[in-house]
């Protein structure tokens, strides 16, 4: 069987991580919700969850309609072909699909979870993965299916040859990106202007619990975690994983454009084909994933890691003979390029834990910081995310020097330069091979938190809160790592965009002399302009959190105030008030980020020129890896520190040392929840709407 029915092997992974996600899901809602108290509370969150659903996605809706017309004025106009609006869309689509489908999954779970922790941790490990598994398997399948469905319509209905099939495949990158945005920002504002309001309210000022049913913005919070750390997290690494595979994709072909002896069609099958085999291992993996009764950090830890390093074993191993059989041995650095980005993804995935797990140092000291006072606890906080950047950089940047040097070696310069490319983009494929069983890891966090959430405010004995609360502690760090893979596959994917960037410029206009130089004032321009967006585009989201939970914070203070018999537990809270709040905010404050990362490289192109723009995407890149690693890693840290506190150390649960602790996690909140990740799908957005207007910015540019 030759090269070319590659795709079947892809269309069948897409078709296995479906099945699976289906099995997964069927597991999950075999067991009981539990008591009619769990299942109405339950309810509630499902209720918020969806209600919200609908209206971000009334109002995502309208600006895909605008960006439609005007990519079709476009095509119309002949600067683009009539695929691109429709790949768009379908890119925009899919990427909402896969976070309502987890988000589906993850609220008809957490009751469940809770009621599975009353048996054993075990139990409630199992439901809370089997459901983060369902939104892995979910995203991974789809973005197989839709690359796949892509390629089948264009080379067997419209005929296109490659070159031509993944310059339009390229475009509906844009889509996902901007869903992913739209996800990401309005879900994460919605989770942290909630939760902000409930703890500084709740357990600050008023002195009760978290998630007690007496607090009116309890409901909103457990939503929150829905709406934003699944739905959210869902678009953003299905746009993680369709960015990486589009990306080597085009980029392999150009690439072996310049070699006669191989099909260029070959360096196209490279990373579907480990993508497929991804979808193997990480279902192999995600049955080894069990614990034993123990709610030590590192034993769970252990748990999980078995399913993950036997999948990155798996993909090791596969990837050899995919590389030798399709390219042939003169390119096996190709093989050794996927190994750098599979270690390095494990090697940031650990630095990570490192520093945001309680298990180490880092989070312990953080929580000792506690005892002098709010002001140091913070100080220590900031310290440590910004001291975390330097291992996940080091860890990339020797990825991209490897990936590109073995890649390209024995070639003439223009062929090597393109093959270190295509490593580069094929290190970033490597990654994200995994990540069925990553994101599992990372999505059944939000269950856990909810399931604690619902034992809490239904009364259920205190070692289920205890259970749930090992689960959540390890889903922090698991967070935290899955946002690490997708922060380091985002500044591996962001260099290969900028490359089809710059290959798409020089197809566009061969005779334009493209001075690249940090020499070229334009250039230089564009770098300080990218790298001055994204601290702008973080500020705006941090702003937003804040103006958000101001009116949560007012509101929850008014009916304790006016709601007599609230902290009596006589009377209920308006829950509902709190949603409302929240959605209302967070849908008006998520349009502005994204016309930002939608407009600043049209604008900044059409000034600057090409080369400004590839100076702007620079800069973006090298600002956003690294503002996204600190705000990570710091809000990780802050947050595992108040759960250190809080579990027996420096003065417990209550204390005034816990008290510090939880202004830390609630500074922490919009860090790691909002404005951190969304910084990773900004600076791809950037890219992929540069090559999108590529053609109106060559035709139209003032400057360079």
């Amino acid at each position: 069987m030759t090269n070319q029915y590659f795709i079947i092997f892809s269309a069948l992974g897409s078709i296995c991580a479906l099945l699976f996600a289906v099995f997964m899901a069927r597991r999950a809602l075999s067991f009981s919700e539990g008591t009619d108290r769990m299942k109405k509370i339950a309810s509630f969150i499902r209720q918020g969850a969806n209600a919200y659903l609908r209206r971000q996605y009334s109002v995502v809706l309208v600006f895909f309609g605008c960006m439609f017309a005007v990519l079709c004025l476009m095509a119309a106009l002949g600067f683009l072909t009539w695929f691109v609006p429709f790949a768009f869309i379908t890119g925009g689509f899919f990427s909402g699909l896969s976070g309502f489908v987890g988000m589906k999954i993850a609220t008809a779970s957490n009751s469940r979870t809770a009621n599975a922790c009353r048996e054993s941790l075990n139990s409630g490990l199992q439901v809370a993965f089997s459901a983060g598994t369902v939104m892995g398997f979910t995203v991974v399948g789809l973005g197989l299916l839709d690359i796949s469905g892509w390629y089948l319509l264009l080379k067997y209905v419209f005929g296109l040859p490659l070159n031509d099939i993944t310059a339009a495949m390229l475009t509906f990158g844009m889509g996902a990106s901007s869903m992913a945005l739209f996800a990401r920002v309005g879900g994460g504002i919605f989770t942290k202007a909630a939760d902000v309001g409930a703890d500084l309210v709740g357990k600050v000022e008023a002195g009760i619990p978290e998630d007690d049913p007496r607090n009116p913005a309890a409901i909103a919070d457990n939503v929150g975690d829905n709406v934003g750390d699944v739905a959210g997290m869902g678009a953003d690494l299905y746009e993680s994983y369709v960015g990486s595979l589009i990306s080597s994709c085009s980029l392999g072909v150009i690439a072996f454009g310049y070699i006669e002896s191989v099909d260029n069609l070959s360096a196209f099958a490279v990373p579907m084909l480990i993508a497929a085999v991804g979808v193997v291992a990480s279902i192999i993996g995600s049955l080894l994933v069990r614990t034993g009764e123990s709610t030590d950090q590192m034993n769970l830890l252990r748990a999980l890691r078995r399913g993950t390093n036997t999948s990155a074993v798996i993909i090791a191993v596969a990837a050899f003979p995919i590389v030798w059989f399709l390219l042939g041995s003169s390119y096996i650095g190709l093989y050794v390029a996927i190994l750098a980005g599979l270690f390095s993804g494990v090697l940031i995935g650990r630095f990570t834990e490192y520093y945001t797990s309680d298990t180490y140092v880092p989070t312990q000291n953080l929580a000792a910081s506690s005892v002098t006072g709010t002001a140091t606890l913070v100080i220590d906080g900031l310290s440590l995310g910004m001291r975390s950047t330097m291992l996940p950089v080091l860890t990339v940047s020797g990825c991209i020097l490897i990936a590109y040097y073995v890649s390209g070696l024995g070639l003439e310069e223009a062929a090597r330069n393109a093959m270190g490319l295509y490593g580069i983009a094929l290190a970033a494929v490597g990654m994200l091979s995994t990540l069925g069983i990553t994101l599992a890891t990372d999505a059944y966090g939000p269950v856990a938190d909810n399931a604690g959430g619902i034992a809490q405010m239904s009364g259920l004995d205190p070692v289920v809160r205890e259970r749930t609360d090992a689960l959540d502690s390890l889903g922090n760090t698991t967070a935290a790592t899955g946002k690490g893979f997708a922060i380091g596959s985002a500044a591996l994917t962001a260099l290969a965009l900028i490359a089809s960037y710059v290959e798409k410029v020089e197809t566009l206009a061969p005779e334009m002399a493209l001075d690249m130089s940090v020499m070229n004032p334009v250039v230089l321009v564009g770098i300080f302009v990218g790298a001055c967006l994204a601290f702008i585009f973080a500020a705006i989201t941090m702003g937003s959190v804040g103006k958000a939970a101001h009116s949560v914070v007012l509101e929850v203070r008014r009916q304790f105030k006016e709601i007599p018999g609230i902290i009596e537990g006589t009377a209920d809270a308006d829950f509902a008030r709190c949603v409302d709040l929240c959605t209302r905010a967070s849908l008006k404050e998520m349009v502005v980020p994204t016309l930002i990362a939608v407009g600043v490289p049209i604008v900044g192109g059409l000034l600057l020129g090409p080369a400004g723009v590839i100076g702007l995407l620079c800069g973006a890149t090298a600002s956003g890896f690294l503002l996204a690693v600190f705000m990570s890693n710091s809000g990780g840290s802050w947050d595992n520190a108040k759960k250190y506190v809080e579990s027996g150390h420096y003065g417990g649960k209550g204390s005034k040392n816990d008290k510090s602790a939880i202004v830390g996690d609630t500074i922490g909140d919009p860090f790691k929840d909002t404005s951190g990740p969304a910084i990773n799908i900004l600076i791809k957005l950037l890219s992929m709407v540069s090559i999108v207007f590529a053609t109106v910015v060559v035709n139209f540019h003032i400057f360079g």
